[in-house]
């Protein structure tokens, strides 16, 4: 029969604290922030989803402090996902960013903003942040059919969007990103969006 034995020098496990999750959302505001704002389609709600976000990272179940990042990206989620509640039927869309000079940037963020809201969390989830199908059905509480049919939209009306830009800087890279035909003759190069060529 096993018995209990006395483990000697076990330290506790290092859970994130609240001060943790201050300095993440300190140090990664703008990330998380933007995060938001293309969940929700509009600086109010993505406002009030990073604000939740922040009260909540640390309350609840502990989490490794080596999952506190992913943890407090993923309470975004969940805080945009119950503030706009996307529906696979939803086809309405929040329009465009407002304010500043027109640049490559402000272009790609509007062409995720101009979708409808299912589309935009579904692409948001699954390409940006690489959530599984099955994951993306479960939070947004619909099938793998609807995430996998919601996912080929908004690709396709992003890269529909990417073709009416000029070619133009990835997000934050400070180069040109244009991707090269993929070996095949004759072919005009195309530049993708930062969010898909990353």
């Amino acid at each position: 029969m096993l018995s209990a034995r006395k483990i000697t020098n076990q330290q506790p496990t290092p859970y994130a604290t609240e001060a943790d999750f201050c300095r993440i959302f300190r140090s990664d505001m703008n990330r998380l922030y933007l995060l938001s704002l293309l969940l929700t389609g509009n600086h109010a709600t993505a406002e009030k989803c990073f604000v939740r976000g922040l009260e909540d990272s640390g309350k609840g179940s502990p989490v490794f402090k080596e999952w506190a990042e992913s943890w407090a990206r993923r309470t975004i989620i969940r805080k945009a996902i119950h503030a706009i509640q996307p529906r696979p039927i939803d086809r309405h869309t929040s329009g465009r960013v407002a304010g500043g000079d027109s640049t490559g940037e402000q272009e790609r963020i509007a062409a995720v903003m101009e979708l409808p809201a299912f589309d935009r969390f579904v692409f948001v989830m699954a390409v940006l942040e690489r959530y599984s199908d099955q994951e993306c059905s479960l939070l947004l509480d619909c099938s793998r059919d609807e995430v996998i049919a919601a996912r080929t939209r908004a690709l396709a009306q992003v890269g529909r969007s990417a073709d009416m830009l000029p070619n133009r800087v990835g997000v934050g890279s400070g180069k040109p990103l244009v991707r090269g035909n993929h070996g095949c003759a004759g072919q005009p190069k195309v530049a993708l969006p930062a969010a898909i060529s990353a």
